[in-house]
């Protein structure tokens, strides 16, 4: 594990596998690092990968007040250390990627994975729900944050959840909590951002599941029709969630194409 300062002092902590061009993996909700060494064993014949933990997340520290730039300035950080020339970004943690490019943070390619902008045929978003994660963490209570974003925003069964509850992962998922204010902010109202789109350049990626919601795929259609050089494509998997096998040779082919 390596550390970054950003501007602010907050200490980012990330790894390095493989060798080759340098490709940073921006996380989406309720994930840290760990999440992508299946997906980093699997591109480090091709790439340096570089997997870091979102502030607040992990091994990462935190510094108040949080404003959707300071992860747009831990992004930038990491990339002039490692030198790193693509990115990928999955769900909510695309919109850490495209307010980066749009600061110039100068990444040559990017893959999008699924961002979550409520096109048509999404659910609705959950009542009021900024406000209620920011209750939640300000009450010390995250698992009532974690329970929010996983029953009422991902839409998993109540019943799923209570059984986690009396899990270990149940403690590491209290834990990134208070980051779910963060993502919902990084979102804001979830429509596709189209001034923000338009604004990056770059090849773009596109990618989906070909088993999730047909609205998901909807909202990685529309992102691609809004990017400037884009194309889409549907790989093999489950919601929200494609196999890092089937994955990895398709960003290999793309970043290196």
């Amino acid at each position: 594990m390596d550390k970054v300062i950003s501007s602010d002092g907050t200490s980012i902590a990330y790894d390095r596998f493989g060798s080759g061009p340098g490709l940073i993996l921006i996380a989406g909700a309720f994930t840290d690092r760990s999440h992508y060494v299946p997906l980093a064993t699997e591109l480090a014949s091709s790439f340096t990968v570089i997997t870091y933990d979102r502030r607040g997340r992990g091994d990462s520290t935190d510094t108040t007040p949080y404003s959707v730039e300071r992860e747009v300035e831990d992004l930038a950080a990491l990339q002039e250390t490692t030198g790193a020339v693509f990115a990928s970004a999955d769900s909510s943690g695309v919109m850490v990627l495209l307010r980066a490019m749009a600061a110039g943070v100068g990444f040559e390619k990017l893959s999008l994975m699924e961002p979550p902008f409520r096109v048509e045929g999404a659910p609705p978003a959950p009542d009021r729900y900024l406000e209620r994660l920011q209750e939640f963490v300000a009450a010390r209570n995250p698992g009532g944050a974690a329970e929010l974003f996983m029953v009422e925003a991902v839409g998993q069964p109540q019943e799923l959840v209570d059984g986690f509850k009396n899990t270990p992962m149940w403690k590491s998922l209290e834990a990134m909590a208070p980051t779910l204010v963060y993502d919902a902010l990084q979102m804001g109202d979830s429509a596709v951002p189209m001034d923000l789109l338009a604004s990056v350049s770059v090849e773009v990626l596109a990618l989906y599941s070909t088993s999730s919601p047909d609205w998901l795929q909807r909202s990685v259609r529309e992102t691609a029709a809004a990017l400037p050089n884009a194309r889409t494509l549907g790989l093999p998997g489950e919601f929200h969630q494609v196999p890092p096998q089937v994955l990895a040779p398709a960003l290999t082919d793309f970043f290196n194409g």
